[in-house]
């Protein structure tokens, strides 16, 4: 028996890593992995039966399991952060988790016959959402940045709250469930001790990690340790409230001034995950498929109010004074998957009401099983292609993620910032954090390869990362962690030879190795360290044709660095090797050390030396071309004046020759004239002749024929 119960939680632990490991390589949320797992191990092939091997210590187990979630959860909850977001995300987690809340709670009870107590537990479990869920979501989806924020900051935000308003509606189902005592009694002395209590526990646990009470290596150990104490000894005093101590604890903890968190955040996000993990195969494992096919229905009139009528009714009464567009808004409307918080919080509540025998504590569990599998699954499928639909995605991912932030990583992105390319920089050091956050440069203060990075980090509009720390341990852990979610070809570091050298097994693999070549394989973290505290500065640069980029090196010389250009098209190019030629327009920025400074100065002088000499040469040229200007504008306006002579003569000697051969020809005309003129006198004459021949003709008389000839012939 010990053999098999500790086969079984070995078994679990495997499979837990299994499940998150297969989540995070095929971008999906780890619930759908985790529930398919305990899914099979339980009512599938009845293999894994909690209550069988844990016995009674099953339900001390989930409590525990839980208090450290919501406790985790609550630590994330700072009122300050709320009011530095937007109006969309403090409306969606207050008003609009009412709506949802009231939504809900109707069709809980009257399509699935819960009583009315149960039915408002039911509707506050599903009013959850939780960054677990939403954030493999959006890397997949990619939306805008704007949308993306607003969906990530309110599954973030509405984790401790939705947790803690579940918390208060079960201590009120919880307290009047109970017969023997009285229900204002009980559920005043409830919250007064989990806000008293809870309040005081924060206070005093922030006061010795102020102080530095505990050791650092012990640390999170007290906290956690001294968590579940006040977390037994709240249940103790009053019973059930235990959950909502721990709850108020972790929120007082996180919005007390001077404490830092952080280690403690990490420590308890690192145990959450663990204990979600297992807590979700347990609880899957649990579930009778009996009972949840017995849902009918209902559950599915339910699903639906939860997907089309509560998130958009939420949405669209929280975005009134917005300046959200209606496509957002649709887009908005359509995510929000529900996660493991509730999940591991009703299968928690359901059990102890059962055990108060309440109607219906059994049906919990199935149901939120129902509404996660149900929004999970189908948004995950459906969100891509509707962001698509509606245009609400984001283009190509130009911003960077910078892991290290020193002074030259500073002054990097502040001129990136300057060029509207979105920029982040990481890094574990506070001093690097405080400077840049004075310079309003965009942070993440801690590990950007850590679980709460993944939560906290904002990675929309971010499609590069480039490694530039002094941390040798921890740049390949953050190269190989954004390799695998950006892609090989979008992760690039700095060349740290120094740390290449070392033994066999400290040796970097090859793979790693190849991806240091930022801004050229011979530089280094410590090169650049070193060039900026000697005066190295950061230079935008336009490359046009009338200053090349050969130009830029002739003035700056080969100590000059050239990082990375921005394009025509507002794309952003990172250098990761020698560069011979670089197109024309584009932004170039630059480090230049002291000598490429120093070299600029005296090639500027030179040049504007050479310009002057030019101007002059060119003013001298000016002059002798105006001046043979104006000799072959003398030469040819005297060709002009020469040619337009010999024109007028020949035109004058045209013309007497014209006149000339006009003579001629109307003299051989009046010749001609004449000449006809005498011919037809002649021929008048000629005729008047011998008409006057006719006329004596006519007049003489006729001789008779016997007459004498000869006669005759003398008349004739």
């Amino acid at each position: 028996m010990v053999e098999h119960i500790t086969g079984m939680l070995a078994l679990i632990g495997v499979l837990s890593l299994l499940c998150q490991w297969a989540g995070w390589k095929f971008r999906l949320p780890a619930i759908l992995p985790l529930l398919l797992c305990g899914l099979l191990l339980g009512p599938g092939l009845n293999i894994l039966n909690p209550d069988e091997i844990f016995g009674d210590l099953l339900f001390p187990i989930i409590s525990l399991g839980v208090a450290v979630i919501l406790f985790e959860g609550a630590l994330t909850l700072n009122f300050k952060e709320i009011k530095d977001h937007s109006r969309m995300v403090t409306n969606l987690v207050t008003i609009g988790a009412v709506i949802t809340w009231g939504c809900i709670t109707p069709a809980a009870h009257y399509l699935m016959g819960f009583d009315w107590p149960v039915a408002f537990l039911f509707g506050a479990l599903v009013v959850v959402t939780g960054p677990t869920v939403i954030v493999p979501m959006l890397r997949t989806v990619q939306p805008k940045a704007k949308l993306a924020s607003i969906l990530r900051w309110e599954g973030i935000v509405i984790d401790p709250i939705g947790a803690l308003f579940a918390v208060l509606v079960y201590e009120y189902v919880a307290v009047t469930a109970d017969p023997t005592t009285h229900v204002l009694y009980a559920l005043g002395l409830t919250l007064v001790i989990g806000f008293g209590i809870g309040a005081a526990a924060g206070y005093f646990i922030g006061v010795a990690l102020r102080n530095n009470v505990f050791p650092h290596y012990l640390r999170n150990t007290a906290v956690l340790t001294i968590m579940l104490g006040v977390f037994v000894g709240s249940n103790l005093l009053q019973h059930e409230s235990g959950l909502l101590t721990v709850t108020v604890m972790g929120i007082w903890l996180a919005n007390m001034r001077g404490v830092d968190i952080a280690d403690i955040l990490e420590f308890k996000e690192t145990l959450t995950v663990l204990l979600i993990s297992a807590l979700f195969i347990l609880l899957a494992a649990r579930l009778d498929s009996n009972a949840m096919l017995g849902l009918g229905i209902g559950a599915f009139g339910v699903l639906f109010v939860v997907m089309f009528i509560a998130r958009p009714l939420s949405i669209w009464t929280s975005a009134l004074g917005t300046s959200l567009t209606s496509k957002d808004k649709w887009f908005l409307s359509w995510v929000a998957p529900r996660g493991i918080v509730a999940a591991a919080i009703s299968s928690l509540f359901a059990i102890k009401l059962e055990e108060l025998g309440v109607h219906g504590a059994s049906s919990i569990v199935p149901l939120v099983f129902f509404i996660i599998i149900g929004t999970v699954v189908i948004q995950s499928l459906t969100a891509g292609p509707w962001a698509k639909f509606l245009g609400v995605k984001e283009g190509s991912n130009q911003g960077l993620l910078i892991f290290g932030a020193s002074k030259f990583s500073r002054e990097l992105a502040s001129q990136l910032l300057a060029k509207n390319i979105k920029v982040i920089l990481a890094d574990s050091n506070w001093d690097s954090i405080r400077q840049a956050r004075m310079e309003n440069i965009p942070v993440y203060f801690g590990n950007p390869a850590s679980e709460h990075a993944a939560n906290y980090m904002d990675l929309s509009g971010i499609g590069r990362v480039l490694v530039m720390s002094p941390y040798r341990q921890l740049n390949p852990l953050v190269s190989f962690h954004f390799q695998d979610l950006y892609g090989t070809e979008k992760v690039f570091g700095l060349n740290n030879n120094e740390a290449n050298v070392g033994s066999g097994r400290h040796q970097l693999s090859e793979s790693y190795l190849k991806r240091l070549c930022l801004f050229g394989e011979s530089i280094s973290y410590a090169k650049i360290a070193s060039l900026m505290a000697k005066g190295a500065v950061l230079k935008v640069t336009n490359i046009t044709e009338n200053f090349s980029y050969e130009k830029f090196r002739q003035r700056y010389g080969e100590t000059a660095m050239p990082l990375v250009y921005i394009t025509k098209e507002a794309k952003l190019k990172i250098i990761t090797g020698e560069t011979e030629k670089l197109p024309v327009g584009i932004e170039l920025i630059s480090l230049l050390p002291q000598e490429a400074q120093e070299q600029a100065i005296i090639q500027r002088e030179l040049d504007e030396e050479a310009a002057r000499l030019a101007k002059i040469k060119a003013e001298e040229e000016a002059k002798a071309a105006a001046e043979a200007r104006a000799i072959r504008e003398a030469e040819e306006a005297e060709q002009r004046a020469i040619e337009k002579a010999r024109r007028k003569e020949e035109e004058l000697a045209k013309f007497e020759a014209d006149e000339k051969l006009r003579l001629l020809e109307e003299e051989q005309a009046a010749l001609i004239e004449e000449a006809r003129v005498e011919k037809e006198a002649e021929a008048i004459k000629a005729k008047l002749a011998q008409q006057s021949e006719q006329v004596v003709a006519d007049l003489e008389p006729e001789e008779p024929d016997t007459g004498d000839a000869t006669v005759k012939s003398d008349k004739q």
